[in-house]
C-alpha cells in the first residue's frame, strides 16, 4: 500500500528517478523543468529541504512498497494559514484515483499538521485531468490564474477552505459535515 511521507534527504535518489522517468509525460500537461533542474538537482533538493525546515513549505512523496516514488505533493508559500498546493503523479498510476485520494489526504495533513485553513492550486485550462482531481478533492474555481504562474498558459485558480473537526476529519468550510451515524 503506498504511503504519503514527508520528504527527507533519503528520498533524493527515488525523487530524481521519478522526475526522470516521467519527464516527457509531465511536459505534456505542465511546464518542463528543463535540463538545468536535473543538472542542479542535488542543490535544488537541499534548498527544498531548507524551505521545509524553515516552515515556509512542506513537501511530501507518495512512496510505493518498493521504495519508488509514485507522486510528489507540495504545500508551498505557507503563510497566514494558507498555502499553494502542487502535485504530480507517475504516468503508470495516473487515472486510477491516486492523485485525488492523495490530495484529499494532504488536505487533512495541511489542517492537522500545518494549521492551514486554505489551499489554492492553479491549473492550465487544457489540463482537464488536474481540474478533475481538484474538484473531486473539494476545490472550487475562484478566478483566472496569471499565465506567468503556470508556464505562460491561461488557467484557473482553485481553492479549498479547510476546517479540522475535533475527530480529525477535514471538511470544506460552509458545507454540511457528512452524517456518520447509522439510521
Amino acid at each position: 500500500m503506498p504511503e504519503l511521507k514527508r520528504l527527507h534527504v533519503g528520498h533524493a535518489p527515488a525523487v530524481l528517478a521519478f522526475e526522470l522517468a516521467n519527464r516527457s509525460y509531465f511536459a505534456d500537461s505542465i511546464t518542463d523543468r528543463g535540463d538545468d533542474y536535473f543538472a542542479q538537482f542535488t542543490d535544488r533538493y537541499k534548498a527544498l529541504l531548507g524551505e521545509q525546515e524553515a516552515g515556509i513549505s512542506a513537501f511530501y512523496v507518495l512512496v510505493a512498497e518498493d521504495g519508488s516514488v509514485l507522486g510528489r505533493f507540495n504545500l508551498v508559500d505557507i503563510k497566514d494559514h494558507s498555502a499553494e498546493l502542487g502535485y504530480r503523479v507517475a504516468q503508470h498510476v495516473s487515472g486510477r484515483g491516486v492523485a485525488t485520494a492523495t490530495v484529499g489526504e494532504l488536505c487533512r495533513l495541511a489542517a492537522a499538521r500545518h494549521g492551514l485553513r486554505t489551499l489554492r492550486a492553479a491549473t492550465a485550462d487544457q489540463n482537464v485531468a488536474s481540474q478533475k482531481v481538484l474538484t473531486k478533492a473539494g476545490f472550487v474555481p475562484v478566478g483566472p490564474a496569471d499565465p506567468s504562474h503556470i508556464g505562460g498558459k491561461s488557467g484557473t485558480w482553485y481553492q479549498r477552505d479547510l476546517l479540522l473537526q475535533p475527530d480529525g476529519v477535514v471538511v470544506p468550510m460552509n458545507r454540511p459535515r457528512p452524517d456518520t451515524t447509522d439510521h
